[in-house]
């Protein structure tokens, strides 16, 4: 009996040191390679969806509108929340990153800053009245009031059977006038993945 004891002892003495000496590699890639390993949503998914929707979003008609009713101005555009009601952690965050990005990279509407980074340039500028330059402080009520908000959700639906699943995403977004709360244009980008382990 404890010859057994000791074997299996040693058995598992063995297994744990071998495991303990798998090697990692990492290589480094590109950002932009699209690399899917688990199935979930990822920085591929988040930035394809965001640039698709804001394409969606830039080529409507809400945009010439505003231009011919204010004298070829660019309209102003907010980015506020994007929900996460999908089965999995999401960051919104990133998303609405990759919408702002879209959107100041297409040049054809103005984007202001929302929530949390609004209030910090509102500190800052509470700061240079006290110990800036008269001529370099920067002077209140000068902010561009947004025309529009961006707000969405992201849903998922995952359907599983034995060893293959299918995850749909469906990211929903909506463009409201500030003003009128008029909702001026909706849309919505799918994704679908076939996982199968």
């Amino acid at each position: 009996m404890k010859k057994t004891t000791l074997f299996t002892c040693v058995i598992i003495g063995l297994l744990s040191f071998s495991a303990c000496t798998t090697t990692r590699t990492v290589d480094r890639v590109s950002p932009d390679q699209q690399i899917d390993l688990s199935g979930r949503w990822n920085d591929s998914d988040s930035k394809l969806t965001a640039e698709a929707l804001v394409e969606q979003l830039l080529q409507q008609t809400w945009i010439d509108k505003f231009k011919q009713a204010h004298n070829g101005e660019a309209p102003v555009v907010v980015v506020g929340l994007v929900k996460n009601k999908s089965h999995e952690h999401i960051s919104a965050e990133t998303f609405i990153k990759d919408l702002e990005k879209a959107i100041v990279k297409s040049g054809r509407a103005r984007l202001v800053q929302a929530g949390d980074k609004r209030e910090e340039l509102r500190g800052e500028r509470a700061d240079q009245q006290e110990f800036a330059s008269a001529s370099t402080t920067k002077k209140w009520g000068q902010e561009l009031g947004a025309d529009f908000m961006l707000q969405g959700t992201i849903n998922s639906i995952v359907d599983s059977y034995k060893n293959e699943k299918v995850v749909y995403y469906q990211i929903d977004l909506e463009l409201s006038n500030l003003e009128t709360n008029e909702m001026v244009w909706m849309g919505d980008k799918k994704i679908k993945k076939v996982v199968t382990n």
